[in-house]
């Protein structure tokens, strides 16, 4: 009976492993730059002079 040389590589050098670990890894790449943008972009800027946008509404404010 004749035996293969089988030789096991380390986890690390398989690719099934990095494929499985992307997918959530992208996932946690695009959840930190969007809570960055939520905490550092100051989205209630006046558009123009009198008038002010706050979500989807955009007001005629008094001066």
């Amino acid at each position: 009976m004749m035996s293969k040389n089988v030789t096991n590589k380390p986890w690390w050098k398989q690719l099934w492993p990095w494929l499985i670990i992307s997918g959530p890894a992208i996932g946690f790449v695009g959840a930190a730059i969007t809570i960055w943008f939520a905490f550092t972009k100051d989205v209630d800027q006046p558009i123009r002079d009198g008038v002010q946008k706050q979500g989807f509404k955009v007001e005629q404010v008094a001066k």
